[in-house]
């Protein structure tokens, strides 16, 4: 069964390693991808602010087109969704690249149309910090108790941040509200007219942390059309777990997506090689396994949704 992932951070590690997307020890290379059946990977490059500018980002960039021209006879870079099917017909796999930290345009929006024509086609529009688009899922300044579990339903998107989103939708890119606050997410429901995407969360019914989406928002993001990606981190799958992601537990969240939001709105963000827990599910070469799981509760045609289908009927919608 073919699968497309929404979330990764392979290149970023790649980047600052040297390394190499034709072999690796990460969770994701090429010979990995081919053996698990990737239709198309998403490659985030992550900036994390505190540390690193725009600077990074646009190497980073570089970088992925660098690893992408030394590997096109396995996998080629997308741009618009006719560009997916293209691939996929001639036997390439498809690359994506997205941002996870939308204030890398650096407060222009002109900028967020140089990363258009660069080829990003989705942005995570936060991380863990507040930066001037909108608030992270965990509330700033807050320092007592667990804060993976303090949600913050006051401070959403700026009046900025409204500007960006829009912006995107008008560009053809795909808004991505992992990370963002509860707040922030009712704000891109509320600003927005197109299908957007949770490319790496969970269900905060079986995991309490405020990283993942509750009842309500797996509803909404339904109705709009989005897509939750499932999220192969272990905090995020087993209240206080960070030893082991089970295939076990990865179906359960699945199935209580399903449950809530219809079959419609799932689909895969397995956050390879940004993890660092133990997987079941040892790295890309191992996504049949899943599929495997997933045969006892779900007909054929909802597990082809589940593993390509719905991400790429978001990318039909929203790509131009």
């Amino acid at each position: 069964m073919k699968y497309i992932d929404m979330h990764c951070d392979t290149i970023t590690a790649l980047y600052r390693e040297n390394g190499s997307l034709s072999e690796n020890n990460l969770h994701n290379d090429l010979n990995k991808m081919k053996k698990g059946e990737c239709m198309l990977q998403n490659f985030a490059v992550f900036t994390h602010i505190q540390k690193d500018d725009s600077s990074f980002t646009k190497k980073a960039i570089d970088y992925y087109y660098k690893e992408i021209e030394e590997n096109k006879d396995i996998i080629r870079p997308v741009y618009t969704y006719q560009d997916i099917l293209d691939n996929d017909s001639k036997g390439y796999i498809s690359g994506m690249l997205t941002l996870e930290e939308g204030s890398v345009i650096d407060g222009d929006l002109k900028n967020l149309e140089w990363y258009y024509d660069k080829g990003v086609r989705m942005i995570t529009l936060t991380w863990n910090f507040v930066n001037g688009i909108g608030y992270p899922n965990f509330i700033p300044g807050e320092t007592e108790g667990d804060i993976m579990y303090h949600y913050d339903r006051e401070h959403g998107l700026t009046d900025f941040g409204i500007e960006y989103v829009r912006k995107m939708e008008e560009l053809g890119m795909i808004v991505d509200v992992s990370h963002l606050s509860d707040a922030g997410f009712y704000d891109v429901l509320k600003y927005t007219s197109k299908p957007f995407v949770a490319s790496h969360s969970n269900a905060r019914a079986l995991c309490g942390v405020a990283r993942n989406l509750d009842d309500d928002m797996i509803r909404k993001l339904s109705e709009r059309g989005g897509v939750t990606g499932l999220n192969f981190c272990s905090v995020f799958i087993e209240d206080h777990n960070e030893e082991m992601t089970t295939i076990e537990n990865m179906v359960r969240h699945i199935r209580h997506i399903a449950d809530i939001g219809g079959i419609d709105c799932i689909g895969l963000g397995s956050d390879f090689d940004g993890i660092g827990n133990k997987l079941e599910i040892v790295d890309a070469s191992g996504m049949q396994k899943l599929y495997m799981a997933l045969k006892p509760y779900f007909s054929e045609e909802d597990i082809e949704k589940i593993f390509y289908k719905n991400v790429l009927r978001v990318y039909k919608e929203v790509l131009k």
